[in-house]
């Protein structure tokens, strides 16, 4: 090592350092940023007091959970001792398959390192161990168990210079250069993000919305305040004659449907004959802060497919909803079979798409009537719902792939990230109008009315049971936004048989998965009964992408081919290119 080099390095730091401070107090001073961390941390330490009253309240169950980890202490110890000694020892504690924090070789060849990484994950362990077995109330056992893991997830030593060998290696090597780009990296992304760390999970300068993502040539024929609605532009001849209309989520943007043209779900569609509508929500500002799900759904879904009925000269459309878009697909058609109405959709598609929200997994750590009220109001304050603390809270969920290894890479190493297109698409987040998306959590997450049958719209109670179109749902099995049992448990509500698919991988990669890629797999099986267990041995396994499947579905119903149709179908006159303009508008 250069100790002058290093020297000089380190003074930069400082200077860098000094950046990332300033780029974070400087929101705070003016009042553009107010900070309630104070709130989440009492939220923590009230949770995870539960707990510990659990474990503390009786003397005999406090020594039991002592003596558990201070034997797997000595354990260890003299596990060490032996590899010191030049003996072969089995490891005490070993990380999980797919954890990549310890992959380095110094990790289990350095007998210093090999017990520090052991000795972190005992008392890892012990301590989601601790709340597993504490006879708590489900939900705040829930939130304990989140709450563990993200701390966990913090105080790794893979995340610390001196205690990560890699690290330590890389600093040495570069005497301290790779901490200085790191710091400059760090000052950046705290500017980027208004004074709160936006980390960078991707190279964003490889990617332009338009250009090499949502790139597929179509018009926007029809716009409102809450949404553009876009027609792609035919490949082929003929198409089928009832056109499809796409409904993504409002939470993210609709492109993810839309990535390079390999990948593009909405690409490949076209290229196989459907005449393809999708819904591009608008990214909303203070003004729309009381638009509410009556207004989503009748200014989006329903004038959305009204619109394309008009410009495919169709009467009848096949509806598409993905996660939270597919919900709202869900309740329109349940508003719409309460007035013996259909607007014309001829069958209705979800993908990860949950109407029971009972067992919907891991989000429900951030829903109970203390969290949504206190949301609430801070959105009352701002009118909308900001995307990074959306984008943060799914970050959360997946900390140890998400988070850490790029504050690791990013700030630690000194290293920019690899353009990823679907993470470029994660960061492009959107906001929330305060009246949808309390809406949402309270009735859907909160309360579960959908499910029971109590949710009331515009005058109509919901009873999914009366949507009797044909319909196909598509769970993915590792998701953990639309769990596949939650998705699995939905369909078995509506009023007639749902064609069930389960899909390899998660909520995106699952869903994103073409064929020409050969990746994965999907398994068909019987009409969805009872729970996703029981229907998973009587499945099928199928090599590659769903896609065909879909397809296959799709134009059994009707596979009459009519000429293929210009974007506006001569009634719209098109507005502007694809993707338009209102995916554009950043968060």
């Amino acid at each position: 090592m250069d100790l002058e080099a290093f020297a000089g390095n380190l003074a930069r730091l400082v200077e860098e350092g000094g950046k990332a401070m300033a780029a974070y107090l400087r929101p705070r001073e003016d009042g553009t940023v107010k900070d309630d961390i104070a709130e989440d941390i009492a939220d923590v330490m009230k949770t995870l007091g539960h707990v510990a009253e659990y474990w503390l309240v009786d003397p005999q169950r406090t020594v039991e959970a002592q003596s558990r980890l201070i034997g797997g202490y000595l354990s260890l110890w003299s596990s060490t001792l032996k590899r010191l000694g030049g003996e072969d020892a089995e490891p005490v504690a070993r990380p999980a398959t797919r954890d990549g924090r310890f992959n380095d070789p110094e990790w289990t060849n350095n007998p210093f390192f090999d017990a520090l990484k052991q000795s972190y994950l005992l008392t890892s362990t012990w301590a989601e161990g601790l709340v597993k077995e504490a006879e708590i109330d489900p939900h705040t056992k829930q939130k304990a168990d989140f709450y563990v893991r993200q701390i966990a997830g913090a105080v790794s030593p893979s995340n610390f210079v001196l205690t990560n060998p890699e690290l330590l290696r890389t600093t040495l090597a570069s005497n301290g250069e790779n901490l200085v780009r790191g710091m400059k990296m760090l000052a950046e992304d705290i500017e980027a993000g208004g004074g709160e760390l936006k980390i960078r999970q991707t190279d964003t300068s490889k990617f332009r919305v338009g250009e090499n993502l949502a790139a597929t040539p179509g018009k926007v024929i029809f716009q409102n305040e809450l949404m553009q609605l876009i027609q792609y532009s035919p490949t082929t001849e003929t198409v089928l004659g009832i056109p499809v209309v796409i409904v993504p989520p409002w939470i993210n943007k609709f492109y993810i449907l839309d990535l390079n043209p390999e990948k593009s779900f909405i690409r490949w569609a076209v290229e196989q004959g459907l005449t393809v509508f999708v819904v591009s929500w608008v990214n909303p500002d203070p003004s729309l802060r009381d638009k509410g799900f009556e207004d989503y759904m009748r200014d989006g879904v329903l004038k959305a497919i009204e619109v394309a009925r008009q410009a495919a000269a169709s009467p009848e459309v096949h509806a598409v909803g993905y996660c939270v878009g597919g919900t709202m697909l869900a309740i329109t058609l349940a508003w719409l079979a309460a007035a013996g109405e259909d607007a014309g959709i001829r069958s209705a598609t979800f993908f990860t798409t949950q109407v029971d929200f009972s067992q919907a997994g891991e989000l429900k750590v951030f829903i109970d009537e203390e969290q949504i009220a206190s949301l609430e109001r801070k959105m009352l304050e701002s009118g909308v719902m900001e995307g990074r603390k959306m984008a943060n809270a799914f970050n959360m969920l997946r900390s140890n792939d998400l988070i850490w290894p790029y504050v690791v890479n990013n700030y630690l190493k000194g290293q920019a990230p690899f353009p990823f297109d679907m993470l470029y698409w994660n960061s492009d987040s959107t906001r929330l109008p305060a009246a949808n998306h309390s809406f949402y959590l309270r009735n859907c997450y909160l309360d579960n009315r959908l499910a029971r049958g109590r949710l009331e719209l515009a005058g109509r109670r919901l009873d999914l049971s009366r949507i009797t179109l044909p319909t196909y749902s598509l769970a993915t099995r590792e998701d953990h936004i639309a769990p596949a049992a939650s998705v699995y448990l939905g369909v078995q509500l509506f009023g007639r048989p749902t064609r069930f698919v389960l899909a390899g991988s998660g909520h995106i990669a699952g869903v994103v998965n073409p064929p020409a890629r050969e990746k994965y797999q999907y398994w068909t099986g019987p009409q969805p009964a009872g729970a996703l267990e029981g229907w998973l041995p009587q499945a099928e396994m199928h090599p590659g992408s769903w896609w065909p499947d879909w397809l296959a579905w799709l134009t059994a119903h009707d596979a009459t081919q009519v000429p293929s149709r210009a974007p506006g179908g001569g009634v719209f006159a098109p507005i502007e290119e694809a993707p338009g303009s209102y995916v554009r508008v950043t968060s």
